[in-house]
């Protein structure tokens, strides 16, 4: 399944993980759709990484910069995957090549040296829908 142009044309999408108890989360995230992929980044401890390393289940769905998503945005299933360190650093320039903000801060932090904290790239399959 490709991803929706609703979705690949949003700057936000809302992306939903899951507790341990089932119950949703849902966190507004930069993104990048690449054919059936969605790929975002996010740092390493944060508590959406730590959910998706007990469950890869995730749903995304179209917000605005808050999180508020239309009632007529259509969501979407589908299974993250936590890259590793070395492919990490990809996915952050993906982001730098669709949003000005993190390429301004990617090429500061390169250019001055800066340490970045532990991040880390997800990538989201979608699954056909049924």
């Amino acid at each position: 399944m490709t991803v929706p142009a609703d979705i690949a044309a949003s700057k936000q999408i809302s992306l939903t993980t899951y507790r341990k108890d089932g119950t949703p989360v849902a966190t507004p995230v930069w993104h990048v759709a690449d054919g059936d992929t969605i790929t975002t980044v996010s740092s390493a401890d944060a508590w959406k990484v730590k959910r998706l390393r007990r469950n890869a289940q995730v749903e995304i769905v179209r917000c605005d910069v808050r999180g508020k998503i239309d009632p007529d945005a259509r969501p979407v299933r589908g299974t993250a995957t936590l890259l590793p360190p070395s492919e990490t650093e990809a996915a952050r320039r993906l982001l730098e090549s669709r949003y000005v903000s993190a390429r301004i801060g990617g090429t500061l932090t390169r250019l001055l040296h800066i340490k970045r904290p532990a991040g880390i790239g997800i990538v989201i399959t979608l699954q056909p829908e049924s």
